[in-house]
């Protein structure tokens, strides 16, 4: 605003920034979004007098005035914030509006509500253009306050609430940011298998995918209606078979008619295609197929074992080693019977992988890539962000800013045990044992960045033992070049390594950790032509959004949570 406005009374302020303001309506919609209108710096008082076409759900209404009209805030998952909208008896069924869930379509013209206040806009019906009537007594997703656990069990509806729409508004910030920031470093968005016959982190509780048990029970089914033909119906054909080879040969020596002989052979043949179909068919058996008293899985759709990916890793890294930087973001699966706040079943996983690169341009990204997450969130985000600290964790926003602003810590696994161990004997307990060789646990992680430095903190160089066996042999021969970054609130929420481009090396890895090297030889290849030094990293997306937010269990940030017992939807 220039000087000279400064001294104008707050009205005259007012008319002189919005004189020209105007309420664009949504491109492929008859409305204005809520949050164009109270999303504004001036809360919407600027748009005071515009006519306009809202729509959304009523979050809460009451009847005022002896039932003359009615109060309701509106809205429509365009932000966090409600629009104030009025409607007088005169243009509906008051009774049918006020409900929470209702929602309505109306027309009205923007308005300065009365000083005093809390809303800086409200709309003055003039018609009510549509209503989608909610029953108060049977709406599970009333106005009181409900908790994240009962909101589970009512997922198709639990994106009305304040809390999960503004996780979704969050979640959907930061996969716009994901993108936003590997597009703007020149890394190609590659699209990996979610069917996959390699385990990539050969741990083994990966979902299987296969279709022989439902052929099976079709079979079954089959043969019920249609039994298989029995050795005496066989040897029927094969008699049927017999006679009309027999004739053939009659015909043939009485040096009958071509069109006789033609028509006799005709039927030969059609006996035989019957006797081969009985014959086939008396193979069938229900069950699934076995072979040497194993599972046949020649049998299976794709003629082998597949699953349900754990990472898009291996795959991407094909593509790395073309193209150079590339990254995959998308669902990955896991077939652990694990009920804990921190375990999905299916979860997002963001995992960039870059070529000519080591173990510290590994860490350099997996750095700036959070940063430019918190910045995204804290300059497209706020109004969530501060409805999340005002409701769940109030220091989600200075969390966010932290970790944005200062250099992570960087200390090997090594030094970090270091730590651990002196922390034990000054007095510190952990339910884990502390020494060198373990996966560090959750409490050890957070102890690290919550309590030991309080801010994020890369570990590198773990112990070979611990780790996958892709990632690349120190010359101790006793780490791997591998990094995880800690995070207050969660603790790991990033695991990357260098990865191992020396083919001998790689291939005695597999081995050495028992896995067959067959279904590995096209990951071999990439070390056999033209290998490259590459690194990248695996985020947990779901973590990121747990950290962001200080929302506790990993169930409420994802749309359709999956685990042990629960698929809803």
């Amino acid at each position: 605003m220039a000087e000279t406005d400064q001294a104008l009374p707050p009205s005259d302020q007012l008319a002189a920034m919005n004189l020209t303001d105007t309420v664009e309506k949504h491109a492929f919609s008859d409305r204005v979004l809520i949050r164009s209108i109270v999303g504004r710096p001036d809360g919407g008082a600027g748009l005071a007098g515009q006519r306009v076409r809202a729509g959304g759900w009523v979050k809460t209404g009451r009847e005022q005035g002896k039932g003359t009209f009615a109060f309701l805030e509106l809205n429509d998952g365009s932000c966090p914030a409600n629009l104030q909208v009025i409607v007088d008896a005169g243009l509906a069924v008051l009774s049918k509006l006020v409900a929470t869930g209702t929602c309505v379509v109306v027309d009205g013209i923007l308005k300065v509500p009365p000083e005093g206040t809390r809303q800086k806009i409200e709309l003055r019906v003039e018609k009510v253009v549509s209503v989608g009537e909610v029953d108060p007594a049977k709406y599970p997703i009333p106005k009181t306050k409900l908790t994240l656990e009962f909101l589970r069990d009512h997922l198709h509806l639990r994106a009305r609430t304040n809390t999960i729409a503004a996780i979704a508004r969050i979640r959907n910030a930061l996969a716009f940011a994901t993108h936003s920031f590997f597009q703007e470093h020149n890394f190609l968005y590659v699209h990996t298998p979610i069917l996959t016959t390699s385990d990539c982190e050969g741990a083994g509780e990966m979902f299987q995918v296969t279709t022989l048990i439902s052929e099976s029970e079709k079979l079954e089914k089959e043969l019920i209606k249609n039994p298989p033909p029995s050795e005496v119906d066989i040897e029927a054909a094969r008699q049927v078979v017999s006679e009309r080879g027999e004739a053939v040969k009659q015909l043939k020596a009485a040096k009958a008619s071509k069109s006789e002989i033609t028509a006799s052979v005709a039927e030969l043949n059609k006996a035989k295609e019957n006797l081969s179909k009985l014959e086939e068919r008396s193979k069938l058996k229900s069950g699934i197929p076995k072979k040497d008293g194993k599972i046949d899985y020649t049998q299976d759709f794709f003629a082998r074992q597949a699953f349900l990916t754990v990472s898009g890793q291996l795959q991407v890294e094909t593509y790395a080693c073309a193209v150079s930087n590339v990254y995959t973001f998308g669902p990955t699966f896991r077939a652990e019977h694990s009920h804990t706040s921190r375990h999905l079943a299916e979860f997002w996983m963001v995992e960039p992988e870059i070529a000519f690169a080591d173990l510290q341009d590994d860490m350099n990204c997996a750095e700036a890539y959070v940063k430019y997450m918190c910045n995204w969130l804290l300059d497209k985000c706020l109004d969530d962000m501060q409805f999340m600290a005002k409701s769940y964790d109030k220091g989600c926003i200075d969390r966010l800013r932290m970790v944005a602003s200062i250099p992570f810590v960087r200390i090997s696994y090594t030094e970090a045990v270091e730590l651990l161990e002196e922390a034990v004997k000054g007095g510190k307990k952990f339910e884990n044992e502390v020494k060198w060789g373990i996966d560090l646990a959750s409490e050890h992680e957070r102890y690290l960045t919550e309590v030991k430095f309080q801010k994020p903190v890369i570990v590198y160089n773990y112990p070979k033992g611990i780790k996958a066996f892709y990632m690349r042999l120190n010359d101790d021969l006793k780490t791997v070049a591998a990094m995880d970054v800690l995070v207050p609130k969660v603790g790991e929420l990033i695991g990357g390594s260098q990865r191992e481009e020396r083919y001998e090396v790689i291939r005695e890895r597999i081995l050495e950790v028992g896995l067959p090297l067959e279904p590995y030889e096209w990951y071999l290849d990439l070390r056999r032509y033209g290998t490259v030094k590459h690194c990248g990293f695996g985020l947990g997306f779901e973590r990121m959004i747990l950290f962001a937010t200080g929302i506790e269990n990993i169930r409420d940030v994802i749309p359709f949570p999956r685990y042990p017992g629960r698929a809803d939807l």
